[in-house]
């Protein structure tokens, strides 16, 4: 019968049942009750119900020895399609987790100066997953490649820190490189170790300073954006507004005479026309105001100058009776 690290198991001669969380030798293993107790156990006293691994179409689980198992490791693996390497025409890359933990993964390649992620997800004990192929007149291409986990059990297990790992491989590198034959894989591959201190673990511990509270502090309360249609996005990205009231114009205004300032307000209003025409907007939205009507009456009388456009009042909600809005087409 084979067992693995994560299997769910029955107790055959008593009641009761736990998980397989290390291996003693090759007839006894170690089963962590519900208490968090661990005890040892005969395999031939066991009866698996179920399995941790994480069910992923695209991982393989691996058949391991008891030597593997006993030691925990992360590898990336790059499969020839030859066994002579003269004769290589491609390169499979592999994320290769002989570790009794979960790993959340992210795998990228360098693309000019920032790296591109090509595949992510989860990777449970003992497995193997497909990452790139590639063509050996290609694989200087693919020299830096970033690797990043997390990693867990689902249940109780000792903290181990993140893996962030950027190799670089080229092909004077996979020159000086050892073909090893393993039976998980058709091909002989190149192996490189990425993670195997998985006994050890370090607890990382912070307080906060009064600058970091204030900073804190400083930070604003995340609203989560209302959803808009792309539709919607658009207009509105194109869609401009333009407040025609004087003292948003000019700093002082005192001075000017009524037809001095009528005069200002209809300038800013065709330069305001004329960048929406020349750029493509959609939507221009004049605050005017309500006053004796004089500007809203010059603006409209420009207005049916230009030819492809419509005008009417803007929305009482929003604006009162004090703004028009003009739509291009």
């Amino acid at each position: 019968m084979k067992l693995r690290i994560g299997d769910k198991v029955r107790f055959l001669n008593e009641v009761g049942e736990g998980v397989i969380t290390r291996f003693k030798d090759k007839d006894t293993v170690f089963v962590e009750m519900n208490d968090g107790f661990e005890i040892p156990y005969l395999t031939k006293h066991l009866v698996p119900i179920h399995t941790e691994l994480i069910l992923n179409p695209e991982v393989e689980n691996m058949e391991m020895e008891l030597e593997t198992i006993l030691s925990d490791s992360i590898y990336f693996i790059i499969e020839t399609d030859h066994e002579l390497p003269m004769l290589v025409t491609d390169y499979k890359f592999y994320l290769f987790n002989s570790s009794s933990y979960n790993a959340a993964f992210t795998y990228s390649v360098k693309d000019d100066a920032h790296f591109q992620t090509l595949k992510h997800g989860e990777l449970g004990p003992y497995q193997k997953i497909f990452l790139k192929q590639v063509k050996k007149n290609f694989f200087t291409e693919y020299a830096y490649h970033k690797i990043e986990c997390l990693f867990f059990k689902n249940m109780h297990y000792k903290s181990q820190l993140p893996l962030a790992e950027i190799l670089f491989i080229n092909d004077r590198i996979i020159s000086q490189s050892s073909l090893i034959k393993h039976d998980e894989f058709k091909f002989p591959v190149y192996a490189y170790i990425l993670k195997e201190d998985f006994l050890d673990s370090q607890v990382l511990e912070q307080r906060l300073n009064a600058e970091d509270v204030m900073r804190l502090k400083s930070i604003k309360e995340f609203k989560q954006p209302i959803k808009k249609s792309i539709a919607k996005q658009q207009l509105k990205d194109l869609t401009k507004e333009v407040d025609l009231h004087i003292e948003v114009l000019v700093d002082s205004y005192k001075n000017l005479t009524n037809a001095q300032i009528l005069a200002i307000q209809l300038e800013r209003f065709e330069k305001e026309i004329d960048f929406c025409l020349e750029n493509g907007f959609k939507k221009l939205i004049v605050i005017h105001g309500v006053g004796n009507g004089k500007l809203k009456s010059e603006i409209i009388e420009i207005l049916k100058t230009i030819d492809d456009i419509s005008f009417y009042d803007a929305s009482y909600k929003n604006y009162g009776y004090g703004a028009t809005e003009i739509m291009i087409y």
